[in-house]
């Protein structure tokens, strides 16, 4: 054990120089290695170079491989005195799956990072450029960390079985890196739909893409599975629920991977077709099947010693909310694969839009909100009447009182989902605070002392309780700004000319002039817009659509246009509205102009001054500089032609008005923070003994 424990350290340290190694070719502009030819540039900033080895294929496996390594000796030196008899069936199985990220990256066609190139090209191809957003760089290793730190739990529960020992012993020795899967998860999830929201320029945050329903789907199944594993350390029930759930948890977390490398279905996220897919496939296959026979061999000694002894009681609310996640899960599994479904049985592929998640979600989502605020005022076994009527009163009449406040003086009653979820929201937010106040109350009493202190002392004595109550919260504010944003939005797309108005909700929009610039990797269209508000000035924005050259073949003006385009949005965010706009130019004219200018550039090079080089090869740098300036000048007028030009050409304006959406990220940054509160170990809180 002590020799296998050391193999995993000595793993962790030889991945460790692998990122080094990779990283300092990146930092380093080292295009003998194919991923960082193909991923980076010597114009990419520095920041970019250093997070670019994740946006690759072979990055990414070296990620996972790498995480995986450092979770496993996080794990191992845990435990390295106790659970003797089930952490060798637990290494195995980490080191299993260390084993098929290194033996992919080794003897996996065109996935291993450290592939060279010869001869060695003077640049790289560059980051794409819809990565180039502090969120998105930062998104993936969340992601990552998320999914990789589910190996540790779901290890520790095969070997649990294995070992035949399925007592809590092991769910309490996991239960921390089950608590910090679902927080990476959580950060992933939100930067994820940040990006979305500030970068595509489509304005909104979920768009129901398949990678995104991937990284959704085992956030899901974790929480649930946080959820239950309360019930088997309390009452001794539910272990194979919770088994199951591990297990599925990790399953989709490799799907969650598998959708992104094998491109087996369509998404902006996804790295398109690729050799892994099989690979994956096969490893959910032995994952699923193994785990689901080793189950069902050791039932005998996974039932219950207990049942639940009534309805009212928490672990049937726990269980409740297990079966709700489970269905959203399983809904959002049916819409996300529903196109190989389809092609499967009827030989055509078809795919569920948008609406289609958001009527089946809703429903299960808002009664999901009543029982958060359910659970925690029920006791383990049973509730009474008298506590029932003592714990739910206030909650009540908070929830009556935010219903009938809704329904007169607000919008909320224009549409019924949003008016349930805001009063259910009223009900949950004032059982956590009841809960809190009354059980402070009680210390208070017998301690001494202020309210905040007391609540600050249960909080730091019961950390996974108080964190709960902390990341519900921030969910159900988070659910709140969705709803709101969600049915309350006003969208429009508008064409204006410089100096002409368009009314949008309470907004007018005017369009002031254009601004074009260009930098050595892009043509920078844009508009300078002028937002009043009831007359008053509200704001002044500047969203711009970026056209960037394609790197690889002959530099054009025109090449710009067959890059990749990403958009800067404007916005002015706000606790109540975001004000949000997008641009879309008009720039069929500019592209024509550039493909003439192109073909004249091209021919002056072919006649004038390729016969020079040729007969003076020294003159080849001084001319391919002067080329370049001519190409620079010529850009330079065809956009002073285009500014020109600009009364006559209209842009497109998309223009949302949106209320409640900065609600969502600080509904996530609560929820977060509890997650952190209720995972950080609890000897850090403590004193240390004096000697």
């Amino acid at each position: 054990m002590d020799s296998s424990r050391y193999a995993v350290y000595a793993f962790c340290a030889l991945m460790i120089i692998c990122v080094v190694v990779i990283e300092h070719a990146f930092m380093t502009d080292d295009f003998s290695i194919a991923v960082v030819a193909s991923h980076s540039s010597i114009d990419t900033p520095n920041f970019y170079k250093f997070t670019a080895m994740w946006s690759s294929q072979q990055g990414s496996l070296l990620l996972w491989a790498f995480i995986l390594s450092i979770v496993s000796t996080i794990a191992l030196a845990a435990t390295r005195h106790k659970l003797r008899d089930l952490v060798p069936w637990a290494t195995a199985v980490m080191m299993g799956v260390g084993i098929f990220f290194t033996g992919l990256m080794l003897f996996g066609d065109g996935v291993n990072p450290f592939d060279t190139l010869d001869p060695v090209p003077v640049d790289g191809s560059g980051l794409n450029p819809l990565l180039q957003h502090p969120s998105m760089i930062i998104h993936p290793p969340m992601l990552y960390t998320g999914y990789v730190s589910l190996t540790v739990p779901f290890a520790f529960a095969i070997g649990a079985l294995i070992s035949r020992r399925v007592d809590a012993a092991w769910v309490k020795s996991t239960r921390g890196f089950a608590l910090i899967a679902w927080t990476f998860l959580s950060i992933g999830i939100i930067l994820g739909a940040r990006w979305s929201y500030t970068e595509l320029g489509w304005g909104g945050y979920w768009a129901w893409d398949p990678v995104e329903n991937a990284s959704m789907m085992p956030w899901l199944i974790t929480t649930a599975y946080i959820h239950s594993i309360m019930v088997q350390e309390k009452r001794g029930m539910l272990k194979v629920w919770n088994a199951s759930l591990i297990v599925a948890s990790f399953s989709l977390a490799l799907l969650g991977t598998f959708l992104v490398r094998s491109g087996v279905l369509e998404s902006i996220h996804a790295f398109g077709d690729s050799t892994v897919g099989p690979y994956f496939l096969a490893l959910i296959g032995v994952v699923v099947i193994g785990s689901t026979w080793l189950i069902i061999s050791r039932l005998d000694i996974l039932r219950s010693e207990r049942r639940i002894d009534s309805l009212a009681s928490r672990e049937a609310v726990f269980l409740i909310n297990n079966l709700l996640l489970i269905a959203l899960c399983a809904i959002v599994f049916w819409g996300t694969f529903f196109p190989l479904i389809s092609e499967f049985l009827t030989g055509n592929r078809s795919t569920l839009a948008a609406p289609w998640f958001d009527r089946y979600t809703t429903p299960v989502a808002i009664v999901l909100v009543l029982f958060t605020g359910i659970g925690p005022m029920m006791s383990w076994r049973r509730i009474s009447w008298q506590g029932a009527k003592r714990v739910f009163t206030l909650p009540l009449i908070v929830a009556a009182i935010a219903f009938l406040v809704l329904l007169l003086f607000t919008d909320a009653a224009d549409s019924i989902w949003a008016l349930v979820t805001f009063t259910l929201a009223a009900f949950t937010v004032s059982a956590l605070i009841q809960e809190t106040w009354r059980a402070a109350a009680a210390r208070k009493r017998g301690a001494g002392g202020s309210m905040p202190a007391a609540i600050w002392s249960n909080a730091v004595r019961n950390r996974r309780r108080y964190g709960g109550y902390v990341v519900h919260l921030g969910l159900i504010v988070l659910l709140v700004g969705v709803a709101a944003s969600s049915s309350f939005e006003t969208k429009e797309d508008v064409k204006l000319k410089p100096g002409e108005t368009a009314q949008v909700d309470d907004y007018s929009v005017t369009y002031v002039a254009p601004t074009v610039s260009r930098n050595d990797q892009a043509l920078v269209f844009g508009v300078d817009l002028d937002i009043r508000r009831n007359g008053k000035q509200f704001a002044e924005l500047h969203p711009t659509r970026q056209y960037h050259q394609v790197t690889q073949g002959t530099r054009s003006i025109a090449s710009h246009f067959d890059g990749e385009a990403t958009s800067e949005v404007g916005l002015r965010a706000g606790m109540r509205t975001d004000f949000w706009v997008a641009v879309e130019p008009n720039t069929t004219e500019f592209v024509r102009r550039a493909k003439l200018a192109d073909t004249l550039f091209a021919a002056y090079m072919r006649e004038k001054v390729l016969p020079v080089v040729r007969k003076d090869p020294s003159k080849a740098e001084e001319i391919s500089i002067a080329a370049l300036d001519l190409m620079d000048r010529t850009t330079d007028k065809l956009i002073d032609r285009y500014v020109a030009d600009s009364p006559a050409l209209p842009v497109t304006l998309r223009v949302i008005v949106s209320p409640l959406v900065t609600w969502i990220w600080i509904g996530a940054i609560i929820a977060i923070l509890g997650a952190l509160f209720a995972a950080w170990p609890s000897g850090l809180f403590k004193r240390r003994k004096s000697t």
